[in-house]
């Protein structure tokens, strides 16, 4: 699973002058808020130091997604405007709430950052990417352990093979601690791979993490998605993966993620299962 920015690049020949700099957010806030052709937006943008900056690196002549990679930004969704010249804060209102007015208004969009040099104005709108909270963690968990259980109770065509309905299975505290354990090395060091930096495979992590005497194990990775639900979709539409989440010998599983917002793919998910 890969992650991606939607970035829209835009420039116009308003005018606006350096001296309504201060002003520019609330120009921008006060045209979600109002609405204009696409609607409104009922969210003010917040300020964001890393946005200005990313704005800044605009002016330098970086693309957006360059601009919020270089200041470490990671965006869900971010956008930029580019507008030159010397006009009023009236004038500058109407160009942007009748020529960017979905842009403008995207509820999507939580933070701004803004350039100026001169007569030139670089806006960046953005909303943070949403990283799936360590505190959540057994709910996270849980949420995957019903959707895996709802897919066996159901039955799946993994690939070419079909699987009937198959037992529920059940959620082991030292599975868990083997998936966390994976989970945490694959995010320390950026890898997306079954064995451990140390050479470890599943069934080694399984047995350090103290479930002994098992009759089979398997591993689902995976890395880039945000949510529960979409790292779910994403091994159930993987026929391999799909394969280990309804093979019904398997009576336990242990499911955990970890977090680095430095790699690339910032959420690194696994799943143990077994059967003893």
């Amino acid at each position: 699973m890969l992650l991606a920015s939607a970035a829209v690049a835009m420039s116009i020949g308003a005018l606006y002058s350096p001296s309504a700099h201060a002003d520019l957010r609330d120009v921008v806030n006060s045209a979600r808020a109002h609405g204009c052709a696409g609607g409104a937006a009922r969210t003010t943008l917040r300020d964001s130091s890393k946005l200005h900056q990313a704005a800044a690196r605009l002016e330098s002549g970086d693309s957006l997604q360059a601009a919020l990679a270089a200041v470490g930004y990671r965006a869900a969704e971010s956008a930029t405007v580019h507008l030159s010249g010397a006009v009023s804060e009236a004038q500058l209102a109407r160009t942007l709430t009748l020529s960017y007015c979905s842009v403008l208004t995207d509820p999507g969009f939580k933070e701004m950052g803004v350039e100026q040099r001169e007569h030139d104005i670089w806006l960046v709108l953005a909303a943070p990417l949403a990283v799936p909270s360590l505190h959540d963690a057994n709910s996270v968990n849980r949420e995957i352990l019903q959707l895996v259980n709802r897919a066996r109770a159901n039955g799946a065509r993994c690939g070419d093979s079909y699987f009937a309905p198959a037992a529920p299975l059940t959620l082991n505290p030292a599975l868990t601690g083997a998936a966390l354990a994976h989970s945490r090395d694959m995010a320390e060091h950026s890898l997306f791979e079954h064995q451990g930096h140390d050479g470890s495979t599943p069934p080694l992590r399984v047995e350090r993490a103290g479930y002994r005497s098992y009759s089979i194990v398997g591993e689902n990775i995976a890395a880039g998605a945000m949510t529960p639900a979409e790292v779910t979709q994403g091994w159930l539409k993987s026929p391999a993966h799909c394969q280990n989440i309804m093979d019904p010998r398997f009576t336990e599983i242990g499911i955990a993620f970890a977090v680095n917002p430095a790699t690339a793919e910032a959420v690194y998910w696994t799943q143990d299962f077994a059967s003893r």
